[in-house]
């Protein structure tokens, strides 16, 4: 079981058409195509990693997308964030989120709070 390093574009569709391949396969774990499969995907995950990283989303983003996920209209937030105008601020980047607000997102609506303690773009701007 020879495996390189992935080092260019051209080695990272390489490995990506090969695990394409054993996914078909559905290798067993312990057999050397599982386990080949299992490398290939640590080596493709550390590539991407490094060449497309993905920024984490802006914590407003984040809200309304938990928001979306949960059917949650504006008045669900007032237990996290406080009264209506202050929801209502803090969806349309016109307030931040305080500490407070974070810890009661996060363990109420399951949002990380490393996500929460990003400070807003827009906010940023202002």
């Amino acid at each position: 079981m020879e495996i390189r390093a992935i080092r260019t574009e051209a080695d990272y569709l390489t490995a990506l058409q090969e695990v394409s391949v054993l996914i078909d396969l559905d290798p067993i774990p312990d057999t050397p195509e599982g386990e080949r499969l299992d490398v290939l995907g640590t080596l493709i995950q550390a590539y991407e990693a490094k060449h497309y990283p993905i920024d984490p989303p802006d914590p407003i983003d984040a809200i309304k997308f938990r928001m979306d996920q949960s059917g949650l209209t504006v008045k669900d937030l007032v237990p996290y964030i406080g009264p209506l105008n202050r929801v209502y601020e803090v969806l349309a980047h016109k307030r931040s989120l305080s500490l407070n607000m974070i810890r009661r997102l996060s363990e109420g609506l399951n949002i990380p709070a490393e996500i929460l303690i990003r400070e807003s773009e827009t906010v940023q701007a202002q």
